[in-house]
């Protein structure tokens, strides 16, 4: 789960870690209140106003904006909230900007990029720090590698002070005696938070010598959310696509995508393989649907609603593998999800395991259009002719 600076920075701030302060507004009536509360806590008529969405690259989009006096920064918060705003991460249609935070503005001397995330390679945290920081770390990667530094956590392999001393030394930030605090804190907040990432870009040295986290992005695990009271309130469902609201009530797993062929499969591994093969014969995958080991009547029906909300899809595709599941019950899920939602669209379906000669028995006998297939190749050719 995504959530915004401004809550992130309140983790942060939680674990005792410096960040740049400022106040949240809602609406438009709060603008210019909230920018006299920032200046006199700050004693500066300076202050930046950012944009919260769940994506970067907001100040190149025009979402972040440093405001020297009264005049600019309300000018720039009424321009901002409520704003479209179009970043590299959001595609073209954008993100509407529900809430901007004004904060304090800092003289800064020196940016860093720092990170912190999981490394499956080597089953341990790995905090991730480059000199270069304000930029996007994946151009720092391409052009000058050199200048980005690894070190892992791992309570049996690689300890936690061993770890943050290293970017310490990547740094240079041995004469700050907070820094070795900040960075424990900061991988506490971490790792008590559930986070998959947590990343700040840019981590600045200001004019005064201080340590501050300047930006902070925080994706918290969604299935440790049951023990983050706190975090879980965090969940802002403006920033996520309706029908995988919609289809996380219905317990799927749905992911929209750009396609026109629409896939109903039972198993991540399984949906991933079923839209690499759908893109092999020239089609593109409408979406990623997992509807999980235990499929039924209802859940086939619901997989079918969500799908066919998306106006661009033009065939569906079922590829169920049934292990636990009984192919006939999906195939009796077929015909009356078909039947209730009067389908336009054409529909193939390939099941396989438990009862799947019953199943093509059950669909071929029904006496509504549906296109089998044997294997998965053959099912995704038909789906691609569907629509081409």
């Amino acid at each position: 789960m995504k959530i915004h600076e401004f809550q992130a920075k309140e983790l942060l701030s939680d674990y005792n870690v410096p960040i740049q302060r400022g106040h949240v507004v809602y609406s438009s009536n709060e603008i210019e209140k909230t920018i006299e509360k920032v200046q006199n806590e700050f004693n500066s008529d300076a202050v930046v106003v950012k944009a919260q969405i769940h994506a970067g690259g907001r100040g190149k989009g025009g979402g972040v904006k440093f405001c020297p006096s009264t005049e600019s920064a309300i000018e720039s918060a009424n321009e901002i909230l409520g704003m479209n705003l179009i970043t590299h991460q959001t595609g073209e249609e954008g993100k509407l900007v529900n809430q901007i935070l004004i904060t304090e503005a800092l003289d800064i001397e020196k940016e860093f990029y720092f990170a912190l995330m999981f490394d499956r390679a080597k089953n341990a945290d790995v905090f991730i720090v480059s000199i270069e920081g304000g930029v996007d770390i994946e151009e720092v990667a391409e052009q000058t590698p050199e200048k980005i530094v690894k070190a892992w956590v791992n309570n049996d392999t690689y300890p936690l002070d061993k770890a943050v001393n290293t970017i310490i030394d990547a740094l240079g930030l041995n004469s700050f005696n907070d820094a070795l605090e900040i960075f424990t804190n900061i991988y506490n907040c971490y790792s008590n938070s559930d986070c998959n990432l947590l990343e700040i870009n840019p981590l600045v040295i200001t004019e005064d010598q201080k340590i501050i986290a300047l930006d902070a992005k925080v994706d918290i695990d969604s299935n440790a959310l049951f023990r983050q009271e706190k975090i879980s309130k965090f969940h802002d469902t403006s920033e996520e696509d309706p029908l995988e609201l919609k289809a996380s009530e219905y317990g799927l797993n749905y992911i929209k995508l750009d396609g026109n062929v629409g896939c109903m499969v039972n198993g991540a591994g399984l949906a991933m393989a079923t839209m690499d093969i759908v893109k092999h014969h020239g089609g593109e995958p409408a979406n990623f649907l997992d509807v999980g080991g235990a499929a039924n009547v209802d859940t086939i029906k619901n997989g079918f609603k969500i799908i066919l909300s998306d106006p661009n899809v033009k065939s569906v595709l079922i590829n169920i593998f049934g292990g636990i599941v009984r192919c006939d019950r999906v195939a009796n899920g077929v015909i009356q999800a078909v039947k209730e939602l009067n389908l336009n669209v054409g529909v193939v379906v390939r099941l396989q395991g438990t009862n799947a000669k019953l199943a093509k028995q059950i669909l071929d006998e029904s006496d509504i259009e549906l296109i089998s297939a044997e294997t998965i190749d053959e099912a995704a050719k038909k789906a691609v002719e569907l629509v081409s």
